[in-house]
């Protein structure tokens, strides 16, 4: 008779494969030379490639954010700039009423965002679709035109400026700090996001994506997990957007325009929806992109003539890009890296059914 796996044997093992964050030994391999990448291109890398590699981490920490939100929870939001300028004013304006240090203004932009996350994610309760987007879409106008109002009262006409963050008596300024700073941050988000979706949190997510009626019927509270996802990835938002503030050294208005949420929602299309590699490779293609685009131009003969058209060129190639996602690769990077991965672990040999018949 055959022996039954001892009780908490069985749960340690299961909890060990639901829960470990390095996969299998070819994994952490990878893992472990991708690490290596990250840690030596500050030390080989130009300015203006430290500052690409930082506007990457950034936009990952909001790329995340956005895709527990939408990805995961299916809630659909175009509020994300207005979370951004949301922790950046944060930042600003706590910076230059009280003069108040980043280990202050980083956990209170946290909080702002938190609340913004209640009380604009209270309509997604009753609201669906279209009519959420619009909702969240008004927290966007509502955060610029108040920050707007507090740049003309208080005669900051060029934007809010910010002396950089201090560890002791040494100022934040060097790009290979911000590096270091930045990754970090875009690694702890990662890390909560990934336990958050592994946990009891991410299946209800997921249930209330597919079919709210169902995810009721099974016992799951939807206004509750709801709202937690509006918290959760609002807060992570206006921590990204305090970043920005203290990496850039200013605030205003004019950076945070209806453009920027359309650029975060293209990073998780063409990233791929409910994937948090996904976020990552979007936010890295988003970013980069219109850098490449630029390039391109300049390689060209009679570079000269393609300057005034490059923003018109930057745009249409944007939503170009974005249709052909859509239309062709619907599971976005995320789809292109797994089959890419699968020819390299299969090849010369190709996976056949039990018939013989190629699969």
């Amino acid at each position: 008779m055959s022996r039954q796996p001892h009780a908490s044997g069985y749960f340690r093992t299961g909890y060990a494969q639901d829960f470990s964050l390095l996969g299998t030994r070819r994994e952490r391999i990878y893992l472990a030379i991708f690490a290596l990448l990250l840690l030596g291109f500050p030390w080989i890398a130009s300015p203006f490639q430290l500052d690409l590699a930082c506007q990457v981490f950034l936009a990952s920490i909001g790329a995340l954010s956005l895709m527990l939100l939408t990805g995961f929870a299916g809630q659909i939001s175009l509020g994300h700039a207005g979370l951004i300028a949301a922790g950046a004013f944060t930042v600003g304006i706590l910076f230059r009423e009280t003069n108040a240090p980043f280990w202050i203004t980083l956990p209170a932009a946290a909080v702002v965002g938190a609340l913004l996350g209640i009380i604009f994610g209270l309509p997604s309760l009753r609201l669906r679709g279209l009519y959420l987007a619009v909702s969240t879409l008004a927290l966007h106008f509502i955060v610029i035109y108040l920050g707007g109002e507090y740049e003309t009262r208080r005669g900051f006409s060029t934007g809010i400026m910010i002396d950089p963050p201090k560890l002791g008596e040494i100022e934040i300024t060097d790009g290979r700090a911000w590096y270091f700073i930045l990754l970090i941050g875009a690694l702890a988000t990662l890390l909560i996001c990934a336990n958050l979706v592994r946990a009891r949190s991410g299946r209800a997510w997921r249930a209330i994506r597919t079919h709210e009626t169902v995810a009721e019927a099974l016992g799951i509270s939807i206004a509750s997990y709801k709202l937690l996802a509006f918290v959760l990835s609002s807060a992570i938002t206006a921590v990204a957007g305090a970043l920005f503030a203290y990496y850039r050294g200013f605030v205003s208005v004019e950076a945070f325009s209806l453009f920027l949420t359309i650029q975060y929602v293209a990073m998780i299309i063409v990233g791929g929806i409910g994937s948090l590699l996904g976020a990552l490779l979007g936010a890295a293609f988003i970013t980069l992109f219109p850098y490449g685009i630029e390039l391109s131009l300049l390689a060209l003969p009679g570079a000269q003539r393609y300057a005034g058209v490059l923003f018109a060129i930057n745009y249409a190639s944007f939503g170009l890009v974005m249709i052909l996602f859509l239309l062709f690769e619907p599971m976005g990077l995320v789809g292109i890296w797994q089959r890419i991965q699968n020819y390299f672990l299969q090849w010369p040999f190709r996976h056949r059914q039990a018939s013989g018949s190629p699969q």
